[in-house]
């Protein structure tokens, strides 16, 4: 499979000796700025995006993801954007392999990758050794029917009694996780969380983080959900159940589409919709602080410094 760019297509991965190079993460929560940064430092330092969020991976999905326009691209090329149809589940080993291969070769052309996204185990994914640990088709199915029987809430509790610190970082509505982390737990005998190794670099890399005080962020966002609605999310949601979005295991739970089928199916009002979006970005966002903020190796940014490129530039410069 290989994954759409606005760019040259990316190389192979996975070869024993990986080419190695720098890379810049520009990492955070929803709606705190990242696109907006990634844009200017890669047309600062030569560079290329590489996409780590794991819903704009999802062709169609580009008013609920905030997925960049071409114009707002600014000409940067962009790779791993719109390359899964709405009814793929999400794999974060497949991911890793085409991100990669994008950042392989954006190395190889002495170009600069660009790591952009808040999906924390996308970026883990890309820039440490990272193995996924097995599965067992037998343990899996059990877990999906008994998903299916009664729902995530049961599993979530029970996830929660095993692994505290997995379910932290865990929606209570994303069954797909919660059984992949309760099958972790049944084969290995440990807590899901001892399954993520130590960080050792695959790549040498500098990580940005970009935040914003939590009153402020809790604005943007309401702010950014009224403007999707705006500007047709609905109307985009609706055109998405007709290539299959109901059935989408892991597009179907994605933030503001999830709330909008759930307006479409006459569960919810539409102003109920917006403020459960609203909601649900903002307790998304407490979960992504908390990935991130776990890692000592990324330097943060406050996104409000109107000097906010040139306190990035001088962040890279400090690590050279």
């Amino acid at each position: 499979m290989t994954g759409r760019s606005d760019g040259p297509a990316p190389g192979r991965s996975g070869d024993a000796t990986p080419a190695r190079g720098r890379v810049v993460a520009i990492v955070g929560p929803t709606a705190a700025g990242k696109s907006g940064l990634s844009i200017e430092l890669a047309q600062a330092l030569g560079g290329e995006v590489v996409n780590a969020d794991s819903m704009q991976l999802y062709r169609g999905m580009d008013i609920g993801t905030a997925k960049l326009t071409l114009a707002e691209r600014a000409g940067v090329p962009h790779h791993l954007l719109d390359i899964w149809p709405v009814t793929e589940p999400a794999s974060v080993a497949a991911y890793q392999a085409l991100a990669r291969a994008a950042v392989d070769d954006i190395l190889a052309r002495g170009r600069v990758p660009l790591l952009v996204g808040g999906s924390g185990l996308y970026v883990r994914a890309v820039l440490d050794e990272f193995a996924f640990p097995g599965t067992d088709p037998d343990v899996r199915a059990r877990l999906e029917g008994e998903l299916a029987e009664v729902g995530t809430a049961p599993l979530y509790a029970r996830l929660r009694g095993a692994d505290p610190t997995a379910a932290a970082n865990i929606l209570p509505s994303n069954g797909r996780r919660i059984v992949r982390a309760l099958e972790v737990i049944e084969l290995t005998g440990a807590p899901f969380t001892a399954s993520l190794p130590r960080p050792t670099p695959w790549y040498d890399a500098v990580q940005l983080g970009v935040d914003l005080a939590t009153t402020t962020l809790d604005e943007r966002i309401a702010v950014r959900v009224d403007r999707m609605w705006a500007a047709g999310l609905v109307a985009e949601t609706r055109s998405l159940v007709g290539q299959g979005l109901p059935t989408g295991r892991t597009a179907s739970r994605a933030l503001g589409y999830q709330q909008v089928l759930r307006l479409l199916d006459g569960e919810l009002s539409e102003p109920e919709a917006r403020a459960d979006t609203i909601g649900a970005t903002r307790r998304f966002v407490r979960r992504q602080r908390s990935w991130f903020r776990r890692d000592a190796r990324i330097n943060w940014l406050d996104a409000d410094r109107d000097d906010l490129l040139g306190t990035a530039l001088a962040a890279l410069n400090r690590t050279d």
